[in-house]
């Protein structure tokens, strides 16, 4: 899960785990001796787990008692996160309704993170089980590993993190740190602490340190002597030049990537030049300034915060090795693995062991008592070095000097390595200099420090982003329910567009960036909302929800300003342990659930089960009903709220107790002049979305007379076709609720005989297939059973079975022909439709029934012409 969902709202970083006990469904922990001293010794941590029994030392108690595997697994996956530095505290187990199998839910920091620590929790439990010995170690350091793999970098970790405390909305664009903040055409990108607003130019001149360097020299800023060079002919004119020692590093680079500094001699110089070309053709050598290095933070052009830097290091206490001395700084509990704490580790490597030769010393040397050694060459924290807070300390004029030397490279979040011994005192006192400018500059110095006050370096780059009164997010309404969503999500779409937005929405066709169809398919699902948040030309979104998005993953944005709910009924029970209408219920809640405090969820009076979602919200409510004299709707209204009503032949707002009439139901061309009362229930609630977004009531009913049910605006939702001598409807119903309403609209409509091709829908149950079945008997004089391109586990021939028992139930005499394709039922319903008749299509593959009739419907209009052009012709 990485949205609201099912199992929390709050929570939406969730694993969930089906998890099937087997044999120990019978065994609780108290029926397997030694299982809790195991466990114990194992994982002795988890006594702070106060479980049910809210005190430390509470999980054990409950599995002392006996508890069920799952339950355990629970515990187990979200203690060995915590062990590996990433604390992970919710988890609850439930039954799935299946004896033995329990659904087995907890929290991750790190989604790979999350799904290793589901099946090691399996793997821990069952060597417990079995008295086996397992190395929680290694699944501890394996962890860690992923961990640092995927997660964002210290510092743009730190921009999210104040983006979120902001309520500035995020979405991750790739595995590594390139971020959305914001949605639509309010969005900005930060890759880093590379800003979508940093000008290329800037970066470009940062990264060549030859053209810095001329710029800032140029500007009278102090900087180190220094010359180009390619090789070691270059090298030697270098060094007889400027002289030991020195600093050689590539002229493109950053984060200290193939730098080497105080280089004494020739060996080491050419060890320090084969390391330069490894990242740049062109080489720079500077004259080695000495003194203390510093990085000066300036975003949007102001200084931030300065921090003084040290290389790795270790203090000989003249008995130890330098292993020793390095493990034992190591042991530091401030020091992890990569990003994970303060610090980090210090790792041998090749720059260690080269500083090591050049003095003659290896891992087994002793230092001398109070004997210091540089391991690196280079001060950066993420090689193990340490960062000291010097902010307060920076005098005005290097203040000045460094907001200036911003300007001068046009660098928004700029980085200024300095070298001097103190800080305090003008450069140009204290003979120091300014030896690189950085794009990209690390953060993690300045948020945690190894001394001194950390500061929120965060918080300009959001300021700077998102200055005050600034919007970071674009409306989000989203439609949920077991029918009409698709058709209420269009209408909202087209009545924002009229309004004068440019409106991405999602629908189960398919995705519509400003009415342009960019994506085909069911596009119901989280990922399809992220799409349109995403898009840079959108400042309107409406979003179709469907359940199985819900149940796979959560909702793909946090909160919505509108959630509408259009009912629940039975449809897709037995999937995903969704068992019964109230399950369903509890689904479709979470879209009205995660509506903003400040916004409404709307919800269908006449639905029971709907109108009960409104006792957990903490939004807003407004109603709507086809009948205006719904007791919820008046005891609503009486108390000042907000309802949409069907009353006189009007679509009508109740504000209060005053009524604003709409529009004239038969005006709206989607309720087929007043006969299709469901669409109705589908207009209800996007007058009233659009009523709380303040469109103009000129707007909202032009919306409505303008919104015409067809193969265009509303692909496969009562889409009407005229012959000569018949008519044809297509339509998406495909659950009871759907051919309920079909069933009301054909009761208006004088026709014979009224011809239905039908499907029953493989992964329902049998009792909703035959129900169906039963249905269509009643709604129809004729009936052709095909059968769904995907039987979703069933055979053909289960299902038709299905259908006809459902059929013979009905009592009624239908003629039934069973024709599997949808094409050649199609094909044999249109070629042998009697004169008045109307033909319904329940179609599975929407745009290719409605192709063709369509391909029929020119036949028919074509042969129509000609037959009027013959007469002419004599």
């Amino acid at each position: 899960m990485k949205g609201p969902n099912y199992w929390s709202i709050r929570r939406h970083k969730l694993i969930v785990m089906k998890l099937d006990l087997e044999d120990l469904e019978e065994r609780p922990t108290n029926q397997i001796p030694g299982f809790l001293d195991r466990l114990k010794v194992m994982i002795p941590s988890l006594y702070e787990h106060r479980c049910s029994e809210n005190a430390p030392g509470g999980f054990y108690l409950r599995v002392e008692e006996g508890t069920w595997m799952g339950h355990v697994i629970e515990h187990i996956a979200l203690e060995i996160q915590t062990l590996a530095g990433m604390d992970c505290g919710f988890g609850r187990t439930r039954g799935t309704g299946e004896h033995g199998v329990y659904n087995v839910v907890f929290s991750y920091t790190e989604e790979k993170v999350g799904v290793y620590a589901a099946k090691a929790a399996v793997r821990i439990a069952e060597a417990l089980i079995d008295s086996k010995e397992y190395d929680l170690a290694e699944d501890i350091q394996q962890m860690r590993e992923i961990r640092e793999d995927e997660r964002l970098g210290p510092s743009t970790g730190s921009i999210v993190e104040e983006a979120e405390a902001r309520g500035i909305p995020w979405i991750r664009l790739n595995r590594h740190s390139l971020v959305n903040l914001g949605y639509g055409v309010n969005q900005k990108r930060i890759q880093a602490t590379v800003s979508s607003q940093t000008s290329s130019i800037a970066v470009e001149i940062a990264c060549d340190k030859e053209d810095t360097k001329n710029l800032l020299e140029a500007s009278n800023i102090p900087v180190p002597r220094g010359v180009i060079i390619y090789d070691e002919e270059d090298l030697e004119r270098a060094v007889s030049k400027l002289g030991y020692p020195l600093v050689i590093k590539p002229i493109s680079g950053n984060h200290g990537r193939g730098a080497t500094i105080n280089v004494s001699e020739w060996d080491g110089a050419l060890i320090a030049l084969a390391a330069a070309k490894k990242v740049s053709r062109s080489v720079i050598v500077e004259k080695f300034i000495t003194g203390l290095d510093h990085r000066v933070l300036v975003i949007n052009y102001n200084f931030v915060a300065a921090a003084k830097r040290t290389p790795a290091m270790v203090v000989g206490d003249g008995s130890s090795t330098i292993q020793q001395l390095i493990d034992k700084v190591n042991s530091d509990p401030r020091r992890g693995y990569g990003h994970e704490k303060v610090l980090t580790a210090i790792k041998v490597d090749p720059m260690t062991e080269r500083i090591l030769e050049e003095k003659e010393l290896n891992l087994n040397s002793v230092l001398q008592k109070g004997e210091e050694l540089f391991l690196k060459t280079t001060a950066n924290l993420s090689t193990g070095g340490t960062s000291t807070d010097v902010t307060d300390l920076v005098h005005p004029h290097n203040v000045f000097m460094c907001e200036r030397i911003a300007r001068i490279i046009g660098l928004d979040i700029c980085g200024i390595d300095i070298m001097t011994d103190d800080i305090s005192k003008p450069l140009d006192e204290s003979g120091g200099a300014v030896l690189e400018v950085n794009a990209a500059p690390g953060f993690r110095m300045h948020i945690a420090p190894t001394e001194g006050l950390p500061r929120n370096v965060a918080e300009p780059v959001i300021d700077m982003l998102y200055p005050p009164g600034s919007n970071s997010r674009i409306p989000i309404i989203a439609v949920t329910g077991t029918n009409g969503k698709t058709t209420t999500t269009r209408l909202i779409a087209h009545m924002a567009k009229t309004a004068g937005n440019k409106v991405g929405f999602t629908t189960s066709d398919g995705i519509y960036i400003q009415n342009q169809l960019v994506q085909r398919g069911d596009c119901t699902g989280p990922v399809s909302a992220e799409f349109v948040l995403k898009d840079p030309t959108v400042n309107f979104a409406v979003l179709e929800c469907a359940r199985g998005g819900i149940l796979r993953s959560g909702l793909g944005y946090h909160n919505c300003d509108i959630g509408i709910v259009t009912n629940v009924a039975a449809d897709h029970l037995g999937l995903r342990d969704i068992n019964t209408l109230e399950d369903m219920a509890r689904v479709k809640g979470v879209i009205p659930e995660s509506v903003f405090p400040h916004g409404y969820a709307i919800l269908n009076a006449d639905d029971e089960l709907v109108a009960s979602m409104a006792s957990k919200l903490t939004c807003k409510v407004a109603y709507f009903s086809l009948n205006e004299n719904n007791p919820l709707v008046l005891k609503h209204c009486n108390a000042g709220g907000l309802a949409a009503v069907a009353e006189n032949g009007y679509v009508t707002i109740c504000k209060g107790n005053w009524k604003i009439r709409v529009d004239k139901i038969i005006n709206i061309p989607l309720t087929f002049s007043g006969k299709a009362l469901f669409m109705i229930q589908n207009i209800l609630p996007a007058v009233l979305a659009g009523f709380i977004r303040n469109f103009k009531m000129e707007d909202i009913r032009l919306a409505l007379e303008t919104f015409i049910p067809s193969p265009v605006q509303t692909p496969g939702r009562m889409n009407l076709f005229q012959f000569k001598n018949f008519q044809v409807m297509v339509d998406y119903a495909h659950n009871p609720a759907g051919f309920q309403a079909i069933a009301r609209f054909l009761e208006r409509i004088d026709a014979k005989p009224k011809v239905g091709i039908i499907a029953g829908v493989g992964d329902r149950r049998d009792e909703d297939i035959i129900l169906l079945g039963n249905l269509a008997g009643n709604m129809f004089d004729e009936i052709i059973i095909r059968q769904d391109r995907n039987l979703r586990g069933r055979s053909d021939q289960e299902i038709i079975d299905l259908m006809l028992v459902g059929v013979n139930q009905s009592g009624g005499e239908n003629k039934v022909k069973v024709i599997p394709k949808e094409r050649d039922a199609i094909d044999h319903a249109l070629k042998n439709a009697k004169k008045g008749s109307f033909i319904t299509i329940c179609s599975d593959v929407v745009p290719d029934a409605l192709g063709q009739i369509m391909e029929y419907k020119e036949k028919e209009d074509t042969f129509e012409i000609l037959e009027e052009d013959i007469p002419n012709q004599h």
